[in-house]
């Protein structure tokens, strides 16, 4: 036996039939502090911020970044190497 049963109603509608708590404020609330956190840090999020933090550190960055993958690859294959030796 299918049963298929429709119901058409609104988000507010169903949470109110259902019983769970109206959090339309507790969400506006929400958004509005992401959103004002984000204004105030926007030149943290730009890619000219990570390169000043990249380029001041000058070859030290590059150097760790190709140690850090290096160590991921030898992990990635066990440890071997192109030549097949350990």
């Amino acid at each position: 036996m299918k049963l298929n049963i429709t119901v058409d109603c609104t988000p507010e509608e169903a949470r109110a039939f259902l019983g769970l708590p109206n959090i339309e404020s507790i969400n506006e609330t929400l958004v509005a502090a992401i959103k004002q956190r984000l204004e105030q840090n926007i030149e943290m999020v730009s890619p000219e911020f990570y390169l000043k933090q990249w380029y001041s550190m000058g070859g030290q960055a590059s150097e760790q970044f190709m140690q850090m993958m290096s160590a991921g690859a030898r992990a990635a294959t066990g440890g071997a190497t192109p030549s097949g030796k350990k």
